[in-house]
Parts: C-alpha cells; structure tokens; sequence
C-alpha cells in the first residue's frame, strides 16, 4: 500500500516551509499568491489529505496521541505527564509530548507538528491564543481533550479541569473563618480559565461573607518568572497588609515562599498561607503548607479516556466538561487572627 502524504511532502513539493503549507490549509495568517498556487497544486499532486490519521484509525492502525503541555518545570504538568503516558500505555496508545513554555508561537509552531505526525489525537494545556488552530484540529475531527485549562469561546472539544471556583472559593472561606478579612490572591493570568475561575472562587467566598474586594490584593501574574515574588511583596508594604495569602498559580509557590523566607515572614504567625497544587514537598517544609490537591491521576485517566473512545469513534458528537472534585488538605501554615 502506498504511503499517505504528509505535510511535509507538500512542503517539499511546493518549495516551502511546513509552516506556510499549515497556513494555506487552516487559512490562518498571510501566504504570497504565488506560494499558496504551489501549495495546492502540491496538495492536488499528491493526493494529500490531513485527515490521513482518521483513515489510519479507522484501519486500527494510527495509535499516536499528541501531548502538548505548557511547561515541564512546572511539577503540576510533569506529574501530569507522567499520569497520561502510563494511562495510554496500558491501552496500547503512544504519547508524542511537546512543550510550549506558555510561548503561543511554540504552540503554533508544535500543533503544526503533531499534525505533520498524524496523531489520532491531542490533550493540551492551551494558551489563550492560536484559537483558529485549534478549531481547525476538531474541523478536521481529530479529537482534542484540554486539560487543567479551556480556551473561551471554543465550545467543540473536551475539558477535563478541577472545579476552579469551587476549590479557590474554599480556600477563601478556610481563611475567612478564621477570621482574616484581608487575604491576597496571586492567580494565574485573567485570560486563562484557570486564572479568571479562580478569581471569582475568592470574590464569591469574600462577598458570600460581607468583605469586600480590594483590587490591591488580586494579582495576576504569569505562570512563568518571578513575578508572584514581587506582587506579594508590593502587598505586605500596604498600609494594611494581608494576614493570609493565597497562591493560586502553582508555578509562582516557590518563588512566593522564598521571598517570605527572606524577608523573615514567619507563617503562620505573621501571614497565613494556602496554596493551590499538593506537591510532594508542601508536608514536608516547615511548616506544612495548606494546600488544594489536584487528582493529577484523575485528571490524566478521564482526559486518555475521552481521547481514546473519541479515536475509536465510541462518543457521541457532544463536547464534554469533566469536572473533578479538588481535595483541600489543611496543616500548619495557617492560624486563626
């Protein structure tokens, strides 16, 4: 049987990148005339079809499932690397990771690839941009699954996620009852589900106990750098400083918690703190860190489980949001005021 082409045949056919043939065929961004003329005659010429992984799959031969994560320095996403890979292993599926460090144009540039590669499927952990990339992908019925993280507005492919509001909304309230009434927030950024679910968790269990938002104390900052250094530290210069905090960006913990330790704040005494991820070194600091679990494993196991019955075409069309309960396990770095 003669071999499919793959996106890189037409490139090489046509005489330019892979990059300018992913353009032409998901009409995303600006190709010469003349390139895109080349592109569709080496299309015509080759028979090429993006969707050779589904006549692949439905042959019971494409096993190849994309995983494309934000950062692996970030111990949430490697745990969760590790979970999937074992997940797809025990169905007989390969995992292809790639990494985007949070860089839309890396997410561009690894979704051109896994395309390249044919993959029967995609879980990511989605920017907030390349929106038309990734609807291209379900146009073309590859079956995409986002996990931790969704992109507004695109409603056709499953969302595994923890309950966002919920969980933040209860690490407010653990604070609020024990009596602290200014409690800053370092969420991720506001154009990530995550991040602005998050943030309306705390501003839901501020209002539910009669205490108003002050806007000081709610700061975004990126899941990557050392931002949540600073912002926490531009809080506890207030005129009225926090006495509890909350880090709801899981990459930001460390570098918050080394600025506390060199600013000799001592927690709980001084600050109470929660934090959003249970990290197998949060029990084992002093003191213990409050913190809201993820169910890394469930997430990883219904993400490989939608992805696989999609692939093998077992679902009904209808996107699907799988929402997971967080755990809150509380310790000894908060206290009552």
């Amino acid at each position: 049987m003669k071999k499919a082409a793959t996106i890189r045949d037409v490139a090489a056919r046509a005489g330019v990148s892979v990059s300018v043939v992913s353009r032409v065929l998901n009409d995303t961004g600006p190709v010469a005339p003349e390139k895109r003329a080349k592109v569709l005659a080496a299309i015509d010429a080759l028979a090429y079809r993006p969707r050779a992984a589904a006549r692949q799959l439905s042959q019971g031969q494409s096993s190849t499932v994309g995983l494309l994560l934000a950062d692996l320095t970030n111990p949430f996403f490697a745990r969760l690397a590790d979970r999937v890979v074992a997940e797809a292993r025990s169905r007989e599926l390969q995992i292809v990771l790639m990494t985007t460090q949070e860089d839309p144009h890396l997410e561009a540039q690894a979704l051109d690839t896994l395309l390249d590669r044919s993959v029967g499927g995609l879980i990511g952990t989605p920017t907030s941009a390349n929106v038309e990339r990734w609807a291209k992908l379900a146009a073309l019925d590859i079956p995409v699954a986002f996990v931790d993280r969704a992109i507004d507005g695109l409603d056709q492919v499953d969302v595994v996620s923890i309950e966002n509001v919920d969980s933040a909304a209860t690490a407010t309230a653990h604070l609020l009852t024990r009596g602290h009434r200014r409690i800053g927030l370092v969420s991720g950024p506001l154009d990530t589900t995550t991040g602005s679910d998050r943030v309306r968790g705390y501003e839901r269990a501020l209002q539910e106990h009669g205490v108003p938002v002050d806007d000081r104390l709610v700061r975004p900052v990126p899941f990557r750098g050392d931002q949540g250094a600073d912002v926490v530290a531009q809080m506890l210069a207030l005129d009225e400083p926090p006495t509890g905090l909350i880090v709801a960006n899981t990459a930001q913990v460390r570098v918050v918690l080394r600025m506390l330790f060199q600013a000799r704040v001592s927690i709980p005494d001084d600050l109470s703190v929660v934090v959003f991820d249970d990290n197998p070194w949060t029990e084992l600091i002093h003191p213990p860190l409050t913190a809201v679990r993820q169910p890394i494993e469930l997430l990883a196991l219904h993400a490989v489980e939608l992805i696989h019955a999609r692939m093998r075409q077992k679902l009904a069309p209808r996107p699907r949001h799988v929402r997971v309960a967080a755990e809150f396990s509380e310790r000894a770095s908060t206290a009552r005021v």
